[in-house]
């Protein structure tokens, strides 16, 4: 019987993290196939930088994704329309950097209000929605642009996505705050549950995770240390992963979408004005599309027509690799975080050994689906 129960344990915390395993065990695979390249200093922040604006577009489509099933075709097309609107007004116009970002992520705010009014208030399927803004904002963005790419950017501009935070060393300095924060959290947390009488993970496997988790911030810290720091794209990424990891797990509002997203009727019942919270959910989605805009016209150093192509593909497969359900109710932001880093490291690793980018999209859309049944297995078995 304990042999039973042992083994069972086992098979919850490897599903628990099996996302996870999944992220290193790739990453360790690219790393034979490409030579060591993947891993080197350099190709990490070039991976962290590549993939800024999906991981920003990732957090955003999962709370629309929590709160009500519902995907935003509209965020690649969101992201071409306002770094042409930033080409316009920077390049264009010569207007400052510090007017034209706010006036972008006014203009997110805009689109968002706009496509969230049909969704939320018509009862319009959002699919609908935003299908129909995918093909609006990429119209408005050719007539913006009139087929052009506009560039280039000023300096201060193209930092956002290629400067970095102070020396090197803060690298090491952030890498030990951040393990300290985790360790503490951790331990923290494991005694709060068992004060409370809820299951705990086995001793020796929580010491196994924080020994892991710890060596792999130290890691990561010493690659950004060795080529040129923390990258400025690094920090905002890290900072919306924290701000709306705490939204979603801490706040009031942030358990409204898991409400809604288990059962809507079950939320109007007790108070929760869905209608609202819907509304809000497209505008914040928006509003991330926009500062996605940025980054990725910033990384760019130019506004171009194609910009943003398939990019809301990439955040939809993000976020249900890494656990969200398509039924709403389910996902954290960590896991849509460790879904977008699984498809990064694909492209980037498919990209260094020279695959064609058809052969990539092929890739792709089956590890969406090898993600897809692995979570509907999981959840019959648990249910059986």
């Amino acid at each position: 019987m304990d042999k039973l129960k042992g083994k069972f344990k086992i098979n919850t915390n490897i599903r628990q993290f099996s996302m996870l395993i999944a992220l290193v065990v790739i990453m360790v695979f690219f790393q034979w196939l490409t030579g060591g390249i993947l891993l080197t200093p350099q190709n990490v922040t070039n991976l962290i930088m590549q993939n800024g604006y999906v991981i920003i577009l990732t957090v955003g489509m999962l709370l629309c994704i929590v709160s009500s099933g519902s995907i935003d075709l509209s965020v690649g097309s969101v992201v071409a329309f306002v770094g042409a609107v930033l080409g316009e007004l920077i390049v264009g116009m010569g207007v400052s950097t510090y007017i034209a970002i706010p006036a972008a992520l006014v203009i997110g705010a805009l689109i968002g209000a706009w496509q969230g009014f049909w969704i939320a208030y018509m009862r319009i399927p959002a699919f609908i929605v935003t299908l129909a803004g995918m093909l609006v904002f990429r119209g408005l963005t050719q007539l913006v642009l009139q087929g052009h790419t506009v560039s280039p950017f000023p300096e201060g501009f193209t930092l956002i996505s290629s400067g970095f935070v102070a020396t090197p060393a803060a690298a090491l300095i952030l890498g030990g705050v951040a393990i300290a924060i985790y360790v503490f959290m951790s331990i923290r947390r494991r005694m709060k549950k068992r004060k409370n009488g809820f299951a705990v993970t086995s001793l020796a496997f929580f010491v196994i995770s924080l020994v892991a988790v710890s060596a792999a911030i130290g890691l990561f810290a010493l690659w950004l240390y060795l080529y040129k720091g923390v990258p400025v794209v690094l920090v905002l990424m890290l900072t919306l992963i924290i701000v709306y990891s705490f939204f979603v797990s801490k706040t009031v509002p942030g358990r409204y979408l898991y409400a809604m997203g288990g059962n809507e009727k079950a939320a109007i019942l007790s108070g929760i004005k869905t209608k609202k919270v819907l509304f809000l959910t497209f505008v914040n989605m928006s509003v991330l599309a926009a500062v996605a805009g940025i980054v990725y016209t910033s990384r760019l150093q130019a506004a171009t027509p194609t910009a943003g192509l398939n990019f809301e593909l990439d955040a939809i497969a993000a976020c249900f690799i890494g656990g969200a359900s398509n039924s709403g109710g389910v996902g954290t932001v960590i896991g849509a975080v460790i879904g977008a880093l699984v498809m990064g490291v694909l492209n980037n690793g498919l990209s260094i050994m020279g695959v064609g980018s058809d052969l990539v999209q092929t890739i792709k859309g089956l590890v969406l689906l090898a993600a897809v049944v692995f979570d509907i297995v999981s959840k019959s078995r648990a249910k059986a």
